[in-house]
């Protein structure tokens, strides 16, 4: 209960600092996020969830949902966390959008002329997603265990599933294994790509399909439990390693070990930006950030923000990045905590070949290739 009251007050102050009378809560990553994992997800094609909450700038929380949700949310998703019942009919919001927003204004007992701020657009409320976002930016020590539980379990099952690898298997197969694999942890795959072979080269984000594996292949996982997610890739290849390939991933782990030395609290993304720009480079592969995104904040969505060259999102004293620079050809991703006391890579897969990397005094490994 202390972390739900932490990010109560966080929320709170929010809204009388955006001089909202209270705040609206309905995507699925916020809910998880203020409710320390809980979930309002019906339809996982969709961001927004099923049920809202609801704090008011005096800290007062509320669930608002219609009859047909409330009976399981009170019972299960929010079980424990005294969250005030609100409810209306199914068939009241189907006619007018603006029940929730209705709903917590009179729960909240606020004029009309006061707004509420919500994270997704809906009629009667004023959007402040950005400023949510922000919020919940600085990960609780809760969160942070959560989130190295997570990378140790998806980092181990998703290295199992690649030393398993035989060539000739479909991508859609490498994927079918590597999603089931992570769902047998209690995780979800909220990005699943695989590439095979030339592939690998051609497309920065390559959805599975049916081209068989025949000398090496790309793996790329973003799996998210208890509304955290951890994004890692591996490359596997059939035989001896080409020295081609070797030598772009080992430059391409270079960036990533700039990268790592420069999350510090206070960096802002444009200057990270700017460090993986030199990085590359300094390794003779200049404008390959021109080619695909570096990473950069992760959390309750693959990606919280992502560096570029205007980014003014600022790093956190304890937050997680998903790092992923590439060199055409191959690509190096891992999930790493910034904490007070340093940085922690989350998502290694035991015995995997590794790349060591210096950053801060203190050594790092980076995913390097393994061999079959």
């Amino acid at each position: 209960m202390l972390e739900i009251d932490e990010k109560v007050d966080r929320l709170a102050r929010l809204a009388t600092a955006q001089g909202v009378g209270g705040i609206l809560l309905n995507t699925q990553p916020n809910f998880a996020w203020l409710t320390g994992g809980r979930s309002n997800r019906i339809d996982g094609s969709r961001e927004n969830g099923s049920g809202n909450l609801c704090v008011s700038a005096q800290g007062r929380r509320f669930v608002i949902a219609n009859n047909i949700e409330m009976p399981r949310l009170l019972d299960e998703a929010l079980a424990g966390l005294d969250f005030t019942p609100c409810e209306y009919l199914w068939t009241t919001e189907q006619g007018d959008p603006g029940t929730p927003i209705a709903t917590a204004r009179r729960a909240i007992g606020v004029e009309r002329s006061l707004p509420i701020g919500c994270d997704t657009m809906l009629p009667g409320g004023t959007a402040i997603d950005a400023s949510i976002a922000a919020a919940r930016a600085l990960l609780t020590t809760a969160e942070a265990s959560r989130y190295r539980a997570l990378g140790r379990d998806v980092g181990r099952v998703v290295g199992e599933v690649c030393r398993g690898l035989v060539p000739d298997l479909e991508e859609a197969e490498i994927a079918q294994r590597v999603a089931t694999a992570v769902a047998g942890v209690g995780a979800r795959a909220v990005v699943m790509l695989v590439a095979a072979d030339e592939r690998i080269g051609r497309y920065r984000h390559p959805a599975p399909t049916a081209a068989r594996w025949r000398q090496s292949v790309m793996v790329v996982v973003c799996a998210e439990r208890d509304g955290l997610v951890a994004a890692l890739s591996r490359i596997i290849v059939a035989g001896r390693i080409p020295e081609t390939l070797d030598i772009r991933t080992r430059a391409t782990a270079g960036v990533f070990e700039r990268l790592l030395a420069a999350t510090e609290a206070g960096a802002t993304g444009a200057h990270l930006f700017g460090v993986a720009t030199r990085a590359y480079a300094d390794c003779e592969f200049s404008g390959e950030e021109t080619k695909h995104h570096q990473g950069g904040a992760t959390g309750y969505r693959s990606r919280e923000w992502i560096a570029h060259p205007a980014s003014r999102e600022v790093v956190q004293a304890q937050q997680a990045f998903a790092w992923n620079p590439s060199i055409t050809g191959t690509k190096v991703e891992e999930t790493a905590l910034l904490t007070p006391a340093g940085l922690e890579i989350l998502t290694s897969s035991p015995d995997w070949p590794s790349i060591p990397m210096s950053v801060r005094g203190k050594w790092l490994a980076a995913p390097g290739l393994l061999a079959l």
